[in-house]
């Protein structure tokens, strides 16, 4: 179904006022929080925004003899997102313990999958610009919880910690270096985004945390990343930097070019970049060293004792396969085909599922795909925006809207009565077509009224006569005027029609 689409990979990024040339290499790991009430080891609630601390269970406290239950769900989710990624589910996975101390880790170690993942190798398609899309390959997806908070601007003397999100299901979703560049990175995590919002696996909501990315980045010789792509040998890509915890598609732009430069500077003065871990601060625009990148040894993984391993049927991975919805691409492509419309509009309007949902109903009432796009888009998106509502606040119902849109295909209403007719409907509802014919705002069709309107405006001007047949393109002017006395409701059309005949042009 895409393969109408260009995948030949981009020119990379190229980095400006660098004394040589460098290209950029970026591998991402996205921590989606699942989409499920409750928490991956235990029934406490995943609810956002609780008073500190009120969601916690003894499991998630690391209360002594307290032992870990799995969530089905959160399973099943996991599972949904690696169909819905094209990715192979692995039938056995297992968990480990990920040691380390931090003040929000009541466990002294996070329960993750190292060795043995959900989910294996798939794939997410990038769209660039209409037609043109990119591949960046997933290596894996695992599940494992999440660590608490710590606060630390409360007080100035001390910091606290808020074990609400302790035991929160993640899916750690970690891709390919197949990433060249800012633009593309922030493409990545919104296409990510927008395919885990339709599965309904994480509401994607990067504000409260519940998706975050850390970025690795490296610098690389020109030339350099194709060997890697020949041997798979990550050495040709240059030491990278993981840059932590980015919750904004701006702000990760800004960090990997900055951080891109930064190393670049380092080379080009003859030194080596050192493999750490890294924050942004957005006030600064920079990147700041938080600790030295740890490998997995220094984590000292090992099986987890309390937690068998996870052993799921192929019946039930194709249960779930049959119950997915259909997929952004897929939605897109069969509005371009169905409905007539071009790739950008299509893309507009798959962009959330809300919007797509809505735009279905609109053509289900006015029976017109692309006239449906046009006022969705146009109107309805442009003056949601100015007022700063999201379409599930929408005044106007789709079935609303859509009787606007079966007004004008039936010339019922032409272009401007329908936009003072969506005036209405935006401010006072009601039945569009209940307005119209209440207020008398119905398209005047009748040829012999129209025909007397164009004799009188020609009759009263003389002179723009001579100007028009002289120059055709200033028929206009009578079309406006006769639309003007009519006040809109004369059939344009039909006066254009009239206008150019009683000219003779």
């Amino acid at each position: 179904m895409l393969d109408h689409l260009d995948y030949t990979p981009p020119k990379p990024k190229v980095i400006a006022g660098a004394k040589e040339d460098w290209e950029l290499v970026i591998g991402m790991e996205i921590h989606a929080q699942v989409s499920s009430q409750a928490k991956l080891f235990s029934g406490a609630s995943t609810q956002f925004g609780a008073e500190p601390n009120s969601n916690v269970s003894f499991v998630d406290a690391a209360m002594p003899g307290m032992l870990p239950v799995i969530n089905e769900y959160c399973v099943e989710q996991a599972v949904r997102t690696g169909l819905g990624l094209k990715a192979a589910i692995n039938l056995f996975s297992a968990f480990d313990r990920k040691n380390y101390f931090y003040p929000d880790l009541p466990q002294g170690y996070q329960i993750s999958q190292l060795y043995h993942p959900i989910v294996g190798e798939g794939e997410v398609i990038v769209d660039m610009e209409p037609g043109v899309a990119r591949r960046v390959r997933i290596e894996r997806i695992h599940l494992e919880q999440d660590a608490g908070k710590s606060i630390h601007d409360m007080d100035p003397a001390m910091s606290f910690v808020d074990l609400n999100r302790t035991g929160v299901a993640l899916m750690e979703i970690v891709s390919r270096p197949d990433i060249r560049g800012p633009e593309e990175a922030a493409a990545y995590v919104l296409k990510l985004r927008q395919i885990l919002r339709y599965l309904g696996t994480c509401d994607g909501n990067m504000q409260n945390g519940n998706l975050r990315a850390d970025v690795n980045v490296s610098v690389c010789r020109p030339g350099q990343y194709e060997k890697y792509q020949q041997t798979q040998d990550f050495s040709h890509l240059g030491t990278r930097c993981e840059i932590k915890n980015m919750n904004s598609t701006r702000f990760i732009q800004q960090a990997i070019d900055y951080e891109a430069r930064r190393q670049i500077a380092i080379l080009e003065d003859g030194g080596k970049v050192d493999q750490e871990t890294r924050l942004y601060d957005a006030a600064k625009g920079e990147t700041r060293s938080m600790r030295s990148k740890e490998e997995a040894h220094d984590y000292r993984y090992f099986p987890d004792p309390d937690l068998l391993p996870l052993e799921i049927e192929q019946a039930w991975v194709d249960e779930i396969g049959r119950s997915l919805p259909e997929l952004p691409d897929e939605k897109k492509a069969r509005f371009v085909k169905a409905f007539g419309l071009s790739e950008y509009d299509a893309g507009v309007l798959t962009a959330e599922t809300e919007n797509a949902d809505y735009f279905e109903k609109v053509v289900a009432a006015g029976e017109d795909g692309k006239l449906s796009a046009n006022w969705v888009i146009n109107e309805l998106f442009g003056r949601l925006k100015k007022d700063d509502c999201e379409i599930t606040e929408s005044p106007v119902s789709p079935d609303q809207l859509g009787g606007i849109v079966a007004l004008i295909k039936k010339g019922d209403i032409s272009g401007k009565i329908a936009k003072d007719l969506f005036e209405i409907v935006y401010t006072e509802g009601g039945d569009p077509a209940e307005i119209v014919e209440a207020r008398g705002m119905k398209q005047v069709t009748d040829m012999g009224a129209i025909e007397a309107a164009v004799d009188a405006v020609i009759a009263a001007n003389p002179e723009q006569v001579e100007k028009a047949q002289a120059n055709p393109k200033l028929a206009g002017w009578f079309v406006g005027q006769v639309m003007k006395a009519s006040k809109g409701k004369a059939n344009p059309q039909a006066v254009d029609e009239l206008v150019k005949k009683k000219l003779g042009l």
